[in-house]
């Protein structure tokens, strides 16, 4: 299982096209599927954000009609929304329970902390620019709920920011996807986004150090 995980991670683009091959409509879900719980459940920080998002984009540019790019972008926007929404009410009410829960592994106070000394420093702009760090973007909304930062100022950093997010990369990749040397290139291409992704994280460890 955890061979075929990082398989799709590595293919990303092969995978996207044969699901939708197979599927058809069906890809619009699994992807909102898969922003919703990357941005939504600490749980599933681990699962692709950004090379999945440039990815769609420049499967979009491709296929053209039947994978609407305009459609891609309103429902996985929603579903980084909702997601972000559902985390911030999880740390709102459920935060310090699940943190002080021994079996709940997942969440430990150092990944709390990180998250929680990157909001303090930015404010309000945390939800922005953790949109584009992976693993923080996942723990931001979680600690802007359990820290009470008001409702109606996480609603609109939580637009705005999914927006801008979903928005970038998600063209990016449906108008430079398919031009000729990204295709020669894919791959190596959806490294190099994973690769500055986890750029700010090192940065941040060693500065630490």
């Amino acid at each position: 299982m955890i061979g075929t995980f990082f398989d799709i991670v590595m293919h990303l683009d092969l995978h996207l096209l044969s699901f939708f091959q197979a599927h058809g409509f069906w890809i619009y879900v699994m992807l909102a599927a898969i922003i919703f719980s990357e941005t939504g459940l600490v749980v599933f920080a681990f699962l692709p954000g950004d090379s999945l998002l440039f990815a769609a984009g420049s499967l979009a540019g491709s296929i053209g009609d039947g994978f609407d790019i305009r459609v891609l972008f309103i429902i996985l926007c929603l579903a980084s929304i909702l997601g972000n929404k559902v985390n911030y009410l999880i740390g709102r009410y459920t935060g310090e329970a699940l943190l002080n829960a021994k079996r709940f592994v997942l969440i430990s106070r150092t990944q709390f902390k990180r998250s929680s000394l990157f909001y303090e420093r930015h404010g309000g702009k945390t939800i922005i620019f953790a949109r584009f760090i992976p693993v923080i973007r996942t723990f931001a909304p979680f600690v802007a709920g359990m820290s009470g930062m008001n409702m109606r100022t996480f609603a609109f950093y939580n637009l705005v920011s999914a927006f801008i997010w979903i928005g970038s990369l998600l063209f990016v990749g449906y108008w430079f996807g398919s031009l000729p040397i990204v295709k020669e290139h894919f791959t190596l291409i959806i490294y190099a986004i994973i690769a500055v992704s986890v750029i700010p994280i090192l940065v941040s460890t060693m500065l630490r150090k």
